[in-house]
């Protein structure tokens, strides 16, 4: 029997809230990881849903509850820190006496790996390649903290050992080998041959050249994201994947056409949200399991699952490499900079599916095999809105008060509807309400959810009382 690989959720996923006190920097602390996505909401008043992420940065910003595009400014989430992340203050994050909250994921994290297959190619000259991507000579990203490996097993490779440099061209192009935190074995073209390297702090920027012969290489980007690039899919991405949680932060350049994108996860995501940044009117974008790559459905809006001509996913569901877009502007935006957040499913730790509601106030038990910490509800077929519910702000399982937020909206926390109560259970959840929004008689609704502890550890030992 399989059990669960995460015996702490809270090493991936973790709740925070706290009341503003007005500070111009404001360290918010107890996520206990330095979280890769934040989702931060205040609660005591309209504000917008502000969404961050490390491959965009610290102070760029979306907002789930509208179709605008990313922005920036400096006193919202100002930093990701090793325990959270800082705020200014801004009424958005820190207002006096005001009251947040904060989901938080860990992606790749401060030091990420990746090994990328090398093969040389003649295009007009020879060049590197990787992974057979279609592209030669391609800029990388590299993050700082990072390992890369570069493995030169592949017979093409050689007479061309990978080098690094400051200078483009490397020593063909007057610069000198850069040997920080880089490291090779063998002789390229030989098993086990590679150039690794593990990216330093404020390294600068790179280039890979063959130390034999002028012309191969191309640029390695070194910035702060906790990321770097893959080459699964038609288009390059840049990825920010945790594996052992199934979940990742894709960005990539939109082609206008059908193509595919590498997300990195090595399995494949059940639940998707894409979101282009650049367009000044341009709706979320929901891939599920459930509703498949022929459907979806708009974070910022009520709207039930949608079957456009124009499939957003091109009538595909997502692999364990790569996701499928199609030539729209809100899922593959012409030259525009796009970004998608994506969910696999890790047992004990994650469940992401659908339920039907029975319309009554003993709603439908909803099995997930761990106590949830937080998760978020929508019906497909018809307008409803996208419930999220927390174990920190008021209490599921309470018979008096629960906080309700909503990602579609800018609302305040309400706290009044009892037909939306739920309760978090050991091994799932069940709402107690009649609400449409979260048990409509018959109605399909799907969810994602995220663990507070396993039902049963990863060596089998039961965790939580039923």
């Amino acid at each position: 029997m399989a059990y669960t690989t995460i015996d702490k959720p809270s090493d991936y996923f973790n709740t925070v809230i706290w009341t503003g006190d007005g500070t111009s920097s404001r360290g918010i602390t107890g996520v206990g990881f330095q979280p890769d996505w934040v989702w931060l909401k205040r609660r005591d008043s309209a504000a917008n849903q502000n969404v961050y992420d490390a491959i965009r940065g610290a102070t760029t910003y979306l907002l789930t509850d509208t179709n605008q595009p990313e922005n920036t400014i400096s006193d919202r989430l100002t930093s990701f820190d090793s325990d959270g992340f800082t705020v200014g203050n801004s009424s958005n994050t820190n207002g006096s006496s005001s009251t947040y909250v904060s989901w938080n994921w860990l992606g790749a994290g401060t030091a990420p790996s990746k090994t990328y297959t090398v093969k040389v190619v003649s295009d007009s000259g020879n060049k590197y390649r990787f992974d057979d991507f279609g592209t030669s000579a391609v800029t990388l990203e590299l993050s700082e903290g990072g390992t890369f490996r570069f493995d030169q097993s592949d017979s093409s490779n050689s007479g061309h050992p990978l080098r690094f440099s400051t200078t483009s061209d490397g020593t063909h192009g007057g610069g000198s080998e850069y040997t920080t935190g880089v490291t090779t074995s063998g002789t390229a073209g030989s098993s086990g041959a590679y150039t690794e390297i593990t990216v330093a702090a404020s390294a600068p920027t790179l280039y890979y050249y063959c130390s034999s012969h002028s012309g191969m290489g191309g640029q390695a980007n070194t910035p702060t994201t906790n990321s770097f690039s893959d080459f699964s899919g038609s288009i390059q991405s840049n990825v920010s994947p945790n594996t052992t949680a199934g979940f990742s932060i894709v960005s990539f350049t939109g082609t206008a056409a059908s193509a595919t994108v590498g997300h990195g996860l090595n399995t494949a995501p059940k639940m998707m949200l894409v979101k282009n940044r650049d367009d000044t009117s341009t709706s979320w974008v929901v891939y599920h399991e459930t509703m498949g790559g022929t459907k979806y459905m708009s974070l910022d809006l009520t709207s039930a699952q949608s079957a456009a001509t124009n499939i957003m996913f091109d009538n595909t569901d997502p692999t364990s490499s790569v996701f499928s877009v199609r030539n729209s502007n809100r899922a593959n935006g012409s030259s525009d900079d796009m970004i998608a957040y994506c969910f696999a499913e890790k047992q004990g730790y994650s469940k992401i599916g659908s339920y039907k509601g029975n319309g009554n106030a003993y709603g439908t038990f909803v099995y997930t095999g761990f106590k949830p910490a937080w998760i978020m509800v929508k019906e497909t077929g018809n307008a409803s809105n996208w419930n999220m519910f927390d174990n920190q702000r008021s209490q599921p399982n309470s018979s008096s008060s629960q906080g309700i937020l909503r990602a579609n909206l800018s609302s305040a926390e309400f706290t009044t509807s009892t037909a939306l109560f739920v309760d978090f259970l050991s091994n799932g959840f069940k709402f107690r309400g009649n609400s449409v929004d979260t048990n409509r008689s018959s109605g399909t609704f799907i969810y994602m959810a995220f663990a507070e502890a396993p039902f049963v550890s990863s060596s089998g030992i039961p965790t939580t009382a039923v």
